[in-house]
Order: C-alpha cells, then structure tokens, then sequence
C-alpha cells in the first residue's frame, strides 16, 4: 500500500482490495497534512473542488468504494470520472469518456469549418483542420496505448470526417489515399509514434539531468 502527492497537485495511492478502508484513512491524514502546510503558506484549500476518484479493472468495479471520502471537515462522493490536465479518466481505465470528448470536439470543430469551406483554400482549410482537429487528437495520446478496438475506431473516424472534409470527398470515396497524401498515420499507428516520442523525450531528459 502507497500513498505519494503528485508535483501537480494530486494526492493518488494503490492498494488490494481488502486494505482499501486503510488506503482511504491514509489518504485522509495526507490531506490533513496538505491541508495545514498550505495554511501556514497563507494558501486556500477548496475541499468543494476536491474529486476522488477510486479506479480498477472493469471486473473487480464492484469492490470499488461507494462511501465518501473525508477531505478535511467534509466528505467528498467518489465520481465515476475526473478531468485533469485536459484528460478524462474513467474509474475503469477505459479511457472510453476522454475519446468520446475527444471525438465530441473534433466532430464540433469539422462543423464549423465545413460551414465556411467555400472561403477557404485547401492549404488554409488543412491548416484550419490540423490547429483545431487533429492536435487535439495527438493532445496526450501517449495515455491511449491499449485502449479498445472499438474506441480507436471512433478516434479514426475523426481522421477520416477530416480528410474527407479537406479533399471534399464523396462519401463512397476510398479514404485510404487521401490519408495517405495528407501523410496521416491511422490512429493505432499513430498512438504508438507519439508514444515512442514522449518516451525518448523523456529519457533523454533523464540523461540529460545525469550528466
């Protein structure tokens, strides 16, 4: 059993099941302690904009806690899903509810750029859809490695509402080649490549502090 603050901020831990009453407790003390040093840092601590959030596998779901959690003089209902740093985290790891705002925005975004496509040449238009589509795509995918087959699905048909948007191409069109021309990697390849990349970032930046 772990308990460790996060340099962002968030207080996180894991346990088995059978220790998760103990793991709770522990968790409670480490605010208590957040509590009072940001107290004698003249900081405020907003318990009302406190989530919890108990996550497991889709099979052990039911021994999740239902109970609520004590923050300081209150008592925070653990949620189903929280948002941090523009990322939605189930309590099952699906990742299912930051691809469906995902694909929610971009499907928003690709409306309002068709609805001005006439005023647009296709350079300004592919530049259009890359600022407001496709990085929000890319915003910290290295997190979606694994998810469902079904969740990638949706996630690539942002990438094909988008190429065929670009090359105004009819709906029988194979779409295939227009991703290939716009040099777009399909989303399962293209997790993997940002993934790689975050990962080299980051050991480069650990070699670099060694050295």
């Amino acid at each position: 059993m772990l308990c460790r603050l996060s340099s962002t901020g968030q207080i996180y831990g894991f346990c088995d099941p059978s220790d998760v009453d103990a793991l709770q407790e522990i968790l409670s003390v480490c605010i208590d302690e957040v509590f009072s040093w940001m107290m004698s840092n003249r900081l405020q601590f907003n318990p009302s904009k406190t989530e919890v959030l108990w996550c497991s596998p889709a099979r052990r779901q039911h021994q999740i806690p239902t109970g609520p959690v004590r923050v300081g003089d209150t008592s925070v209902q653990p949620v189903r899903t929280v948002r941090d740093l523009g990322v939605y985290t189930d309590a099952d790891v699906a990742m299912s509810a930051h691809v469906a705002a995902v694909v929610k925005a971009c499907f928003a975004a690709l409306r309002q750029i068709r609805s001005v496509r006439r005023s647009l040449t296709r350079t300004n238009m592919l530049t259009l859809v890359h600022a407001l589509v496709v990085t929000k795509v890319d915003y910290c995918s290295s997190v979606l490695p694994g998810i469902s087959g079904q969740l990638l699905q949706r996630l690539q048909s942002v990438f094909n509402a988008a190429a065929s948007l670009v090359f105004s191409a009819r709906k029988s069109e194979h779409i295939t080649p227009l991703l290939r021309e716009l040099h777009w990697l399909k989303v399962p390849e293209r997790i993997q490549f940002r993934s790689e990349m975050t990962m080299g970032q980051r050991v480069t930046g650990q070699v670099g502090q060694q050295i």
